[in-house]
């Protein structure tokens, strides 16, 4: 992918725990709790879009952290593939979240 091509995708944009300021760029109710950069590929794929990850890549705000990073085909603005990216992770969640073993 050329570089116009393509739109860097990290964690953090998707990341509860964060505030606006240390990198979310959704609304609370579109985050998930620590999101996962195999989640994020997963939510991608579902999404059709050509991608590559790069894991061992660091956030700029976290530097000491290798959070990973996605490359993935810009089609579209990149609010907008976020945005679906998004709504794909909390279904991905709420499936996991449905799977765990309840305690008895």
């Amino acid at each position: 992918m050329k570089k116009l091509d393509k739109a860097i995708i990290w964690p953090a944009y998707f990341d509860c725990a964060k505030t606006r300021k240390e990198g979310r760029r959704v609304p609370k109710n579109l985050s998930v709790q620590s999101p996962k950069i195999d989640e994020i590929k997963l939510a991608v794929d579902r999404l059709g879009l050509k991608n590559e990850v790069r894991a061992e890549a660091r956030f700029p705000k976290f530097h000491w952290a290798k959070t990973g990073m996605i490359l993935v085909e810009k089609k579209e603005p990149k609010e907008k593939i976020i945005q679906k990216i998004a709504k794909q992770l909390v279904k991905i969640k709420n499936v996991q979240a449905n799977n765990l073993p309840k305690r008895s």
